[in-house]
């Protein structure tokens, strides 16, 4: 809330003065500020000066003649209820995200600010997961809130999304990191989510007020997602994917990595079997995350694990012999219609008949194209 500003609008009117400067990134302002530790005092300087400390003429005169409105507009939205702007030198500022190499030297924050120095698990993952990818991403997200940990992701489509519903569907928190201006949702179809994220837990974002949703945000988003975590799991994630690059993000910060392994067929594990090879933890439960980062985080209790098979229900006593003869055909990974006609043999009607109840069950999941999953 902004009723818990731990400096004054004037300091904060000079920190947002120099990092509205253009030019000005995050390691550039933190040089600046071993020297300077009151941004207010660069103000004072003249252009020789300000050069000498290696400042372009556009950063100069930014420093020189504030873009007043830019400033007024984040102070206008710091003042809001539920919104704080955070400063490096606030003594609220997340100590592990101070750890990191060119930590964001202001954060945007609507929602729960205390909880940014709460134990955190980032869990990212593909924007287009195969339905039990995404069903895996919400079970493992609901037991690991359930046990102490914030969930915090980047409001993604696809695991990012199906991670913060998992959190809240078990009554826990979480964070999502955005790689826009606060005033604004990116995917739009997340207004929804977004809100109940900020209810629950905290929407934050480095970026100021009324910044849009461009492509070179997001690798710096997600180095605050991993920077606020004791550990990143990737749940589902191509060779080619930005959930790798939290993944190194997370390695080179010192912190725990772990990888969800898939079938060898799925595209969308190898990814995850890439970061195993590399020294990632494999994990198979929520159990093993909590093993690992239990004695860090300090607030974990054991949890049923997803994924055992003990869970489950006995299929036999609740599902006929066809039932689960069609079923035992589906794997985990995608199954075509025309694969179950072939390996269940049972006609195109009694599958298709029999998938929709299945599916109506929980027991597998559709994707478009006739494809299914098995859930469980």
């Amino acid at each position: 809330m902004a009723g818990t500003l731990s400096i004054s609008t004037d300091t904060l009117s000079d920190w947002l003065t120099l990092y509205h400067a253009p030019g000005v990134g995050a390691v550039t302002l933190h040089r600046l500020l071993e020297r300077f530790p009151n941004p207010g005092d660069l103000q004072q300087l003249d252009s020789e000066q300000l050069r000498q400390l290696g400042l372009k003429q556009a950063s100069i005169k930014a420093l020189q003649r504030p873009d007043k409105a830019a400033i007024e507009q984040d102070l206008n939205w710091h003042e809001k209820p539920g919104n704080r702007i955070m400063c490096y030198c606030d003594p609220d500022y997340p100590a592990l995200l101070q750890q990191i190499p060119a930590p964001p030297p202001i954060l945007y924050i609507h929602g729960n600010a205390a909880l940014l120095g709460e134990p955190q698990l980032a869990m990212v993952g593909s924007r287009n997961p195969t339905a039990s990818g995404q069903q895996t991403a919400t079970e493992f997200a609901r037991h690991l809130s359930a046990s102490g940990l914030i969930i915090t992701s980047g409001l993604a489509l696809g695991i990012d999304a199906a991670s913060h519903q998992g959190a809240l569907d078990a009554g826990g928190a979480t964070i999502a990191v955005m790689g826009t201006g606060l005033d604004r949702v990116y995917p739009a179809r997340h207004r929804d989510l977004a809100r109940q994220i900020a209810t629950e837990g905290a929407l934050i974002s480095e970026f100021p007020v009324a910044t849009p949703p461009l492509a070179e945000n997001f690798p710096r988003r997600n180095r605050i997602i991993s920077g606020l975590s004791l550990g990143t799991l990737v749940v589902e994630a191509a060779l080619r994917s930005g959930s790798l690059i939290s993944a190194r993000n997370a390695g080179e910060q010192g912190r725990e990595v772990f990888a969800i392994p898939g079938s060898i067929h799925n595209p969308l594990a190898r990814g995850c079997h890439h970061l195993i090879r590399q020294g990632a933890k494999l994990v198979e439960t929520a159990q093993d995350v909590i093993d690992e980062l239990g004695a860090l985080a300090g607030a974990c209790s054991q949890q049923p694990n997803p994924g055992r098979p003990e869970e489950h229900p006995d299929l036999a006593r609740e599902l006929d012999a066809d039932y689960l003869q069609l079923l035992d055909s589906i794997e985990f990974e995608n199954t075509s219609i025309d694969q179950l006609v072939t390996s269940s043999g049972l006609t195109p009607a009694e599958v298709s008949s029999m998938l929709l109840q299945l599916e109506m069950s929980g027991y597998i999941a559709s994707s478009p194209g006739g494809i299914y999953n098995r859930l469980k």
